[in-house]
């Protein structure tokens, strides 16, 4: 049996370590840390995403503020609320909840959040500092992922890394990122996506596998080497009658049939998606301890 590469305990794990360093700030008469989070609109799921980070928040003991606004506001309105949390010295961290209604444009309004308060990593500044290996905020999903691979101590230097998918948020960080002169990286990496040819070709050659492609079950053992290490990115809601949710999550691999072949996995659920929270407030106190931005 595969060693199965726990999320949901990790995250747990540095929320606990992040609650204790909190305290020592509070009884050292530091600075609270505290997130601001923007929320456009009644998405359901943003809902629930932003209901999660900012329950995490108390947990933590960091100060939050949660900032809702209407569906129909214009872009040049939530452009100034950005600007005005930016200017506030008492938040650390501020995240703007995605997908944003239609007549929004992302890419103004991430590049609107100050690089030092950008705790998403999506700054056109923080993915440059990343490229170059400075110290930076790293976008949540590859931070957790380089995070699991450092506590399982997974070897990485002068392995072969394939990464499937070119996102921004997830493919092409990775790549950099497992590539980096550093621990977890020193990887050779090939990032592979949907114009790829001979991809199963490609995957059978990798020591780790990370799968960010998007599509269900999409990796399939006949596509894994023996003994390699798999993280699993996606997550999709199938429907299952035998389910009390009447649903089930699954991800981008095959879990049953690729995991009799792995060294170790990330399942779904209880893999990367738990690290997704941890990463955010990992980047919180960062700001807050001016450890990135000095």
């Amino acid at each position: 049996m595969p060693i199965i590469i726990d999320g949901k305990k990790t995250s747990a794990e540095i929320k606990d370590e992040i609650a204790a360093r909190v305290k020592e700030i509070k009884s050292e008469g530091g600075k609270t840390p505290h997130l601001a989070a923007i929320l456009v609109g009644a998405d359901g799921a943003s809902q629930t995403y932003v209901g999660a980070k900012v329950k995490a928040c108390e947990y933590v003991g960091f100060d939050s503020t949660l900032v809702r606004l209407d569906a129909s506001i214009s872009e040049e309105e939530l452009l100034q609320k950005v600007e005005e949390i930016n200017e506030n010295p008492a938040i650390d961290g501020l995240i703007v909840q995605l997908p944003l209604p239609d007549h929004i444009s992302v890419e103004k309004v991430t590049a609107k959040i100050k690089p030092e308060k950008d705790v998403d990593g999506f700054t056109p500044a923080n993915v440059g500092r990343m490229a170059l290996n400075w110290p930076t905020f790293v976008a949540a999903t590859p931070f957790g992922i380089v995070e699991l691979l450092k506590r399982y101590e997974v070897e990485t230097s002068g392995k072969h890394c394939v990464v499937i998918g070119r996102s921004h948020i997830v493919g092409s960080p990775m790549s950099i990122l497992m590539a980096r002169n550093g621990n977890p990286g020193n990887c050779t990496v090939t990032l592979t996506h949907s114009r790829t040819q001979n991809l199963k070709e490609i995957t059978r050659t990798a020591d780790i596998l990370i799968v960010a492609i998007g599509k269900p079950e999409f990796v399939t053992a006949d596509m894994v080497k023996e003994g390699a290490v798999i993280v699993d990115v996606g997550i999709h809601r199938i429907e299952d009658a035998s389910k009390k949710s009447g649903f089930r999550l699954i991800g981008d691999v095959k879990f049953d049939e690729v995991a009799e072949k792995a060294a170790a996995i990330t399942p779904v659920p209880g893999g990367v998606g738990p690290m997704t929270i941890a990463s955010l407030l990992h980047n919180t106190l960062l700001s807050a301890e001016k450890k990135v931005y000095s």
